[in-house]
């Protein structure tokens, strides 16, 4: 197909001619191992096109820009590699705006390339097509950073920057803009080098503290939020020395295994495991910024506006971005770094401390018996949980057949609709922290449809399914087609209830009468038919027979599957 790379006795050659600013961005791409980017060829930016074959780079085409930079986020949840999003100028950059916020949102590493106008034309307003007042000026207020380049040195160079920035402190959305004349340009320097990841020096006596705390610790909890998804092994494993359940964010969903006996799930929302967390004697907080996104008008923690006694708890919090240290709670023990480094530090020390991950309070400071049991407490806070939780509602039985169907490895890409924050969030039992493709902070319509292909794409041999709501899967519904042009076999459910719900219901607490909010809608598996995929209708009364048959069906086709749950009717 045309998305893919040419086999490489195939590789399109690159004379001297073309020898540009185009070639020295791509070089820059391949030498810090992107395989895989995401874009809309167009007419400002085909000199980075020109140039991806001969590194075998594959270039997958979205229907829209704000579809690349979805599915960007997506393939990077998976991978953990950056997601590469090449765009034209004007209209194509500013398409992917809203995707790059959302990765600033999520604090995920993206990188956006477009070409820009040329050298000395800046704020010109000449009329040339595409013309933008200032694109890097404007996104520089939204995103990271983001850089003109004055030659294509620079703009390799800046390359190389970004993925030092990603590699080194908190990750989040980068623009590239290469001037026309620039890409266009020759070129004839040499690669700038990948630079090594930059990991910051702990603060030893930080960790000290920490340790020394977590270690007289009795009723200890841990708090992890995406920034710690690298750190999956080391959660797990200072959970287990310390006899401590562990609670996650949505972003931090399946940092520890949900099946795991510790396992409190990303339920950080609900009364009982914030009270839990106000009962706890030390908290440990790593990698989240424990936004209201993630709390829904709750608090983690003892806070001072509660009127409790701060002194009876020990907040540390680790992050590798120090404005997040005291954010929305404050830590008594401030460790700046990474999560990986902290825990490892961390397991360092409490394995040489006696009776630590016992359970059994053998630790000299402890008083024999003391320690409560870590087990015994999340099975009571997971049994609290499942009855704030309504497991009944539609988006937690879609997600649990589905997962029945698909397997427990299943990836599942959600959007901001109802059957995802108030299902597949708390329903999906996650055992690796890329199962769930979302994004709470930013919440925005459109995201799961894209966000799954590029799911997919990283894991071609994981079973991937979109669970989204009517009202967002047309904000994206175009890019089944892109599902379907690289036969990736994915279901798309749509659980469609009449228009936007939630805010119909948001409306009538507010004594407003429902008003713009009930949508006509196609018929989503007809649609999808149109487009070249499967489609297939499953009501709400045979949900439980028929869904389960239709999502194995689906992962078993040659192309992916509109699947439509009809709630309404």
């Amino acid at each position: 197909m045309n998305d893919q790379a040419p086999a490489a006795d195939q590789a399109p050659q690159t004379d001297e001619a073309h020898a540009n600013g185009g070639l020295a961005v791509v070089a820059a791409l391949a030498a810090h191992g992107v395989d895989t980017v995401f874009g809309i060829p167009g007419t400002h930016n085909l000199e980075f096109y020109r140039h991806l074959g001969r590194f075998g780079i594959r270039a997958i085409t979205p229907r829209h820009e704000q579809g690349a930079g979805y599915a960007a986020d997506g393939y990077h949840v998976v991978s953990g590699r950056p997601g590469v999003v090449l765009t034209t100028s004007g209209p194509g950059l500013t398409n992917v705006i809203t995707a790059a916020a959302t990765a600033y949102a999520e604090s995920r590493p993206m990188l956006i390339l477009s070409p820009g106008v040329p050298t000395g034309l800046e704020r010109a307003d000449v009329g040339m097509l595409h013309e933008t007042k200032d694109s890097s000026g404007a996104l520089s207020h939204l995103l990271v950073a983001a850089h003109r380049t004055r030659t294509a040195e620079g703009a390799a160079q800046a390359v190389a920057d970004a993925f030092a920035l990603f590699a080194g402190s908190r990750p989040g959305p980068v623009h590239i803009e290469v001037p026309l004349d620039v890409l266009e340009g020759g070129w004839h320097g040499t690669t700038a080098a990948p630079w090594p990841p930059r990991s910051r020096p702990l603060d030893e006596d930080a960790v000290d503290t920490a340790a020394e705390a977590l270690a007289g610790s009795v009723h200890p909890l841990i708090i992890a939020g995406g920034g710690a998804r690298g750190a999956s092994a080391q959660i797990t494993a200072l959970a287990e020395a310390l006899d401590a359940p562990v609670a996650t964010t949505a972003n931090g969903k399946g940092i520890l295994d949900e099946t795991h006996p510790l396992a409190l799930g990303a339920n950080v929302r609900w009364p009982s495991v914030q009270q839990a967390s106000r009962d706890a004697d030390v908290l440990l907080v790593v990698g989240t910024e424990i936004a209201d996104s993630d709390l829904w008008g709750g608090l983690i923690g003892v806070q001072e506006q509660s009127g409790a006694d701060d002194s009876s708890q020990t907040v540390i919090r680790c992050d590798i971005d120090p404005d997040q240290l005291h954010k929305n709670l404050r830590g008594d023990v401030l460790v700046l770094g990474d999560a990986h480094s902290f825990t490892d530090g961390l397991l360092a020390r409490l394995g040489s401390r006696t009776g630590v991950g016992t359970g059994s309070g053998a630790d000299s400071r402890i008083p024999a018996g003391s320690r409560e049991n870590g087990a015994d407490r999340a099975a009571a806070l997971r049994r609290e949980v499942a009855r704030e939780f309504d497991a009944t509602q539609i988006g937690a039985r879609v997600t649990a057949l589905v997962q029945e169907a698909a397997g427990h490895d299943v990836i599942v890409s959600g959007d901001s609709s109802r059957v995802t924050y108030d299902g597949s969030v708390h329903a999906l039992v996650a055992r690796t922290p890329d199962q769930l493709l979302y994004m709470p902070g930013y919440a925005t319509l459109g995201y799961g449809i894209p966000a799954a292909i590029g799911g997919r794409l990283a894991a071609p041999d994981r079973p991937v399914v979109c669970i989204v709501g009517d009202g967002a899967a047309m904000f994206a519904i175009q890019e089944i087609v892109t599902a379907v042009e690289l036969a990736l076999p994915i279901p798309f459910v749509i659980v469609d209830n009449g228009g936007y719900e939630e805010i119909e219901h948001q409306m009538v607490e507010r004594g407003i009468s429902p008003f713009a909010v009930r949508l006509h809608r196609p018929d989503f598996a007809l649609l999808g038919e149109s487009m070249g995929a499967r489609g297939s209708t499953v009501g709400l009364t045979d949900l439980d027979e028929h869904l389960p048959d239709a999502i194995r069906a689906a992962l078993a086709a040659d192309r992916p599957t509109v699947v439509h749950v009809r709630v309404d009717a």
